[in-house]
């Protein structure tokens, strides 16, 4: 495993970083082009508020975490100046999408939105020392914990009290988002935040006789027998289990993180299809036929966030099986996602891993998962010891 190590860091940083500095830039209007052809010709202008956090985010975590680069902290800089300058209406909410100019398109229905500037301006102050950046997430992340409750409000379709389901999605954000946000929040509200997200996304959603996660229950937590609340994301499970391995290294609870391994093994091993290989987008728990059309799609983010999960998993558990899943899903994804013949990767495949949309960037991929993803399996996998590098790191149990 550990021979992986040097790959991922040379392809996050020979390959993904130079494409998105060279192609996503928009010197012209400020912030970042998304909608990149298989070349990184732009061919869509709009810009996406949650993108833009999340490339502002990747360029301040790259300058935080692996080197203080001049460019990477200019381009951080250039998406978070558009956003602040376009990107809240008048009550501090952030549109989901703008002109290339700036000029609202969507109104702020989406907390995504909030939550990855939230995120971007976060890591932004710890790498620039600003105290305004550091005000803009900390008042926007209070704003999410507000919302979280009822996140789209005014802007939902729903009618009320028919069929009240919450989603899985914001309370496994609010996982990763409490700690990227833990140095500018007060401590109490952070750990009774993850103690709140923990019994969420552990004893709630997740289904003890399934052995898998829905994306939609009952207000109290109760199974929905519909389209939604037979709903199942294997992705979205997936990455939950290594925000929640991080939380369990965070408490030192090593009972939490082997559960999230045994939750991540399953919904693997579930939502893996046999016949072409790769992960299914979306599932029924009772084998019906999913609403989605889309639900036998392969995606970049599904499989970039598994390898994440299973590195973590492997790395802290030692178990030989994570080892052994990783090299699978290693061995598919960059086989059918990774471009040969230019830079980054395409997003979508269909069923039998032949690529569906040759675009690198869109509506709903930006610079992030991918380097993200790559940043996170180089620097678990590097510090696998040279010898036995299964065995488990030591990790006081207070769970």
């Amino acid at each position: 495993m550990k021979q992986y190590a040097e790959l991922y860091k040379q392809e996050l940083l020979q390959n993904i970083i130079p494409f998105w500095m060279q192609h996503s830039r928009d010197r012209e209007h400020g912030g970042y082009f998304t909608c990149l052809g298989q070349y990184g010709k732009v061919y869509d202008t709009d810009k996406f508020t949650w993108l833009q956090g999340r490339e502002v985010w990747l360029f301040s975590m790259l300058c935080d975490k692996v080197e203080r680069r001049q460019e990477w902290l200019e381009m951080a800089l250039h998406g978070a100046r558009f956003l602040e300058q376009h990107g809240r209406d008048a009550d501090g909410d952030w549109y989901f999408s703008l002109t290339r100019e700036g000029k609202p398109l969507v109104q702020p229905y989406n907390i995504f939105s909030d939550c990855f500037a939230a995120m971007g301006f976060g890591v932004l102050s710890k790498v620039q020392r600003n105290d305004h950046y550091t005000d803009i997430a900390r008042t926007t992340f209070g704003k999410i914990l507000e919302r979280r409750h009822n996140p789209k409000g005014k802007y939902s379709k729903a009618f009320p009290d028919t069929r009240n389901l919450k989603n899985f999605a914001l309370p496994m954000i609010l996982c990763n988002l409490s700690l990227e946000l833990e140095h500018i929040l007060d401590k109490q509200v952070v750990d009774r935040l993850i103690s709140e997200v923990l019994h969420e996304v552990m004893e709630v959603f997740y289904q003890q006789d399934l052995g898998l996660i829905l994306e939609n229950v009952y207000e109290d937590g109760s199974f929905s027998d519909s389209f939604e609340g037979r709903l199942l994301n294997p992705g979205h499970s997936i990455e939950a289990m290594w925000f929640i391995m991080d939380l369990g290294v965070r408490l030192g609870d090593r009972k939490l993180i082997e559960k999230a391994t045994d939750i991540a093994l399953h919904t693997i091993q579930y939502g893996w299809d046999e016949e072409f290989g790769g992960i299914l987008y979306f599932m029924d728990c009772k084998g019906h036929p999913p609403q989605q059309l889309e639900w036998d799609q392969k995606l970049w983010w599904v499989h970039v966030e598994t390898l994440v999960c299973l590195a973590k998993a492997y790395q802290l558990t030692g178990r030989e099986e994570c080892r052994q899943w990783f090299d699978r899903v290693h061995e598919y994804t960059w086989k059918h996602f990774r471009d040969q013949s230019y830079g980054e990767w395409f997003g979508y495949l269909n069923r039998r891993g032949e690529v569906l949309l040759p675009l690198k960037g869109g509506k709903w991929k930006g610079c992030f998962h991918i380097p993200r993803a790559l940043y996170q399996v180089w620097q678990t996998l590097e510090k696998l010891p040279q010898e036995n590098p299964g065995t488990k790191i030591q990790i006081a149990d207070n769970g």
